[in-house]
């Protein structure tokens, strides 16, 4: 099985404090990977790390066979959701990722319009993305992650602000996205989540690593 993400001995440290401790672990083509651990355990530095937003001190990080920092910079093709969700905030949804996806040279308005209705939003509210709920920032953040059909998709605690039926849509959207051949890795809090979705899990607990049981 071909491995998308590689991650190979890596260390970070912050004024001293080792925050990733030799970390490695690999995430397969076509699957889902979860990363599990307390708040401040290094999921999201990791995700960082191997998004190219921060540099490793040692080690080495391949995303697709690019070593990122060497070969690229950042890695291609994929869509993320780091933290919360960054927009601007005096437009609709529909403007937000319009003006993301024409960055990128994208301008498929239906096929942004079908991705904001498969994460159940509506394209024609006008509501500005100020006076959007927690739920339907994180659900108008998975639609950008998407919409540009990349094959590598991170997402950090996809399911926070959500309700138990909002939830079930969402994992729905990524075990829908698993099986059109897409990879996935994803922090979540949810014992339930890991469960459903995940086929590989890894626990960070204060900046070291382990394989767990999925």
């Amino acid at each position: 099985m071909e491995n998308v993400i590689e991650v190979s001995g890596v260390s970070k440290s912050f004024k001293g404090v080792k925050v990733l401790d030799d970390v490695s672990m690999y995430v397969e083509k076509g699957s889902i990977c979860g990363l599990v651990g307390l708040n401040g355990s290094g999921k999201t530095l990791l995700m960082k790390v191997i998004c190219g937003f921060l540099i490793p001190d040692s080690g080495s990080v391949f995303v697709q066979g690019k070593y990122i920092g060497k070969d690229i910079d950042f890695p291609e093709d994929v869509g993320v959701i780091i933290e919360h969700p960054g927009f601007m905030p005096y437009m609709s949804g529909f403007s937000n990722l319009k003006s993301l996806a024409s960055i990128k040279g994208m301008k498929d308005n239906e096929k942004i319009r079908r991705y904001m209705e498969l994460v159940g939003l509506n394209p024609d509210e006008k509501k500005w993305v100020s006076k959007y709920s927690l739920g339907m920032r994180q659900r108008l953040g998975i639609a950008q992650a998407i919409m540009e059909d990349q094959h590598l998709i991170i997402l950090d605690e996809p399911m926070n602000g959500l309700d138990k039926k909002g939830v079930d849509e969402v994992r729905d959207i990524l075990l829908k996205l698993k099986e059109s051949g897409k990879t996935i890795l994803l922090a979540s809090h949810s014992q339930a989540d890991i469960d459903i979705l995940c086929d590989r899990v890894y626990e960070i607990d204060y900046g070291h690593i382990e394989e767990i049981t999925a």
